[in-house]
């Protein structure tokens, strides 16, 4: 279930699109300066380890480091002094998510802030319905089925957490989703018949909406190339780098490095191909809601 492992551990602060693009800005720019991390720790005083952490998008710098940087940088045009400024200030964490943060995974905290800030969803599941397609009664026995020792109270939060994630995909025009789950999410009764048959019935009426693009990856396409896990390609505006957010037996996974988005690209592609056609996919989702 996308985001509720623990494998990654980033920093404190879940990093953003806006932190990742602020990053690459200042690397721009202190190539351009000539500069070395060492000759700025000796200008500056920042240390060539907090200088690291800024520029691989791990902290937002403080306003006052931000600015010593952009001085020794030659940036002198006070409307891309501003842009700047105001990219580090965008870039802080969503604010709802600060009130939940303390009780949720940073992990989760990090695939919430990306996928807040994406544009364009490509989403294949093995075993699950995508979170931002289920209904609450799912997403309660999904999560007490991953967690059984997660008090009342814990769930309670997560659902609205993921209630909040949903808000985005049916009132931003800007965010689509396409979403390729394998039939063994469908055919898999979670939480008994009526919840089940509850799941199926609203993924018909959501694959209607303009946003969403729904396909089911049938038993009969045999192997394919998503076999090894789910994953999430996360596109943005601004010509921010796209990214993959992978689960594996060995934690969840960003992966930001262009030949492995590249990679994950190739694999949505021939995963669409051997899937269902969206008008298929809303006739078999029909049919297994009719006989749970």
């Amino acid at each position: 279930m996308k985001g509720e492992g623990e494998g990654m551990r980033p920093g404190k602060q879940a990093p953003t699109a806006r932190l990742r693009r602020l990053a690459a800005e200042l690397r721009r720019l202190r190539a351009e300066s000539g500069q070395t991390r060492e000759t700025i720790e000796e200008k500056t005083r920042i240390n060539t380890a907090t200088l690291y952490r800024i520029e691989s998008a791990r902290v937002r710098p403080q306003k006052r480091t931000l600015l010593a940087l952009l001085d020794l940088y030659g940036v002198d045009d006070a409307a891309e002094r501003e842009r700047l400024v105001g990219l580090s200030r965008d870039s802080r964490q969503l604010d709802w998510l600060q009130h939940y943060g303390p009780n949720l995974p940073q992990t989760y905290q990090t695939y919430i802030s990306f996928e807040s800030e994406a544009n364009r969803l490509q989403d294949f599941e093995c075993s699950y319905v995508p979170g931002l397609l289920q209904t609450e009664a799912y997403t309660r026995e999904v999560i007490h089925s991953l967690r059984p020792t997660e008090p009342v109270d814990g769930i309670e939060q997560r659902i609205k957490v993921l209630s909040r994630r949903q808000e985005a995909l049916h009132s931003n025009v800007e965010l689509s989703l396409w979403a390729i789950i394998d039939e063994a999410a469908i055919r898999r009764t979670v939480g008994g018949p009526h919840v089940m048959r509850e799941q199926l019935e609203y993924l018909v009426e959501v694959a209607g909406a303009p946003s969403v693009t729904l396909q089911v990856l049938p038993y009969n396409a045999g192997a394919h190339p998503g076999m090894p896990g789910a994953f999430v390609l996360m596109e943005f505006p601004h010509d921010d780098p796209a990214l993959v957010y992978t689960e594996t037996t060995m934690g969840d996974l960003l992966l930001e490095g262009q030949a492995d988005v590249e990679r994950y690209r190739l694999i949505f592609q021939r995963l669409v191909a051997q899937s269902l056609s969206p008008a298929d996919t809303a006739a078999l989702i029909k049919k297994t809601a009719q006989v749970v």
